[in-house]
């Protein structure tokens, strides 16, 4: 079970593969006006979806934990995570607040006035499914690679320090203008990683770390 915090910093870096080719042009060598220009055509526009699968590999336990379902941004600043398989949970950001409602438990919920870091990065991931780019750089340090096979893979860095205590490094790949995987690297040397849209139907019964990122980048 990750913990509250944990959980939150998850739902955003999902958040962010539903919108991942945006900041992708965002960070291509352009003019900075055609850039923020391209990204703004590009913002989607509530509600948007995806299907998702993630196996979470953490070093306490000898098999990663998989579960998977569908991820959806609201509009505004409400965020959806459902988890259909194994069991179900909706998880859900809103009007300041995160609450979790597992099947057969009450809803449990806590404030965001007690992480103001993952506000602000809330708020960026708001902006960037906007189409505002600028904004997501408030938040990243933003790199993009390509190879000739039209693949791409979008490193996203957190420029706040205590984020960062949580999540170093966030890895996108994708292909045209779909991402496919995301991989969130933790501070703790835990790691999850997810496979979006039509990969999600390709996780593997019994998933590893390196198969996973083989697949992910299209070997």
């Amino acid at each position: 079970m990750t913990s509250g915090s944990k959980t939150w910093t998850l739902l955003c870096a999902l958040t962010l593969s539903l919108c991942a080719t945006t900041s992708t042009n965002a960070s291509a060598p352009e003019d900075a006006a055609t850039a923020r220009a391209l990204v703004a055509s590009l913002g989607r526009p509530a509600p948007a979806r995806t299907p998702f699968a993630e196996a979470r590999f953490m070093k306490m336990l000898d098999k990663p934990l998989v579960v998977s379902g569908q991820l959806a941004w609201l509009g505004g600043d409400k965020l959806e995570r459902t988890v259909e398989h194994p069991t179900r949970e909706v998880s859900t950001i809103g009007d300041g607040e995160v609450t979790q409602q597992r099947e057969g438990r009450s809803p449990r919920s806590f404030s965001l006035k007690r992480a103001p870091q993952l506000q602000l990065l809330l708020d960026s991931f708001v902006a960037l499914l906007g189409g505002d780019s600028s904004r997501l750089e408030q938040a990243f340090t933003v790199q993009h690679s390509a190879d000739g096979a039209d693949h791409w893979t979008l490193t996203l860095t957190p420029r706040d320090a205590k984020l960062a205590q949580t999540v170093s490094r966030i890895d996108i790949d994708g292909s045209g203008n779909e991402p496919h995987c995301m991989r969130m690297q933790e501070a703790d040397g835990d790691i999850a990683i997810d496979l979006l849209g039509d990969y999600a139907a390709r996780m593997p019964t019994a998933p590893t770390r390196d198969a996973l990122i083989t697949l992910c980048r299209g070997s």
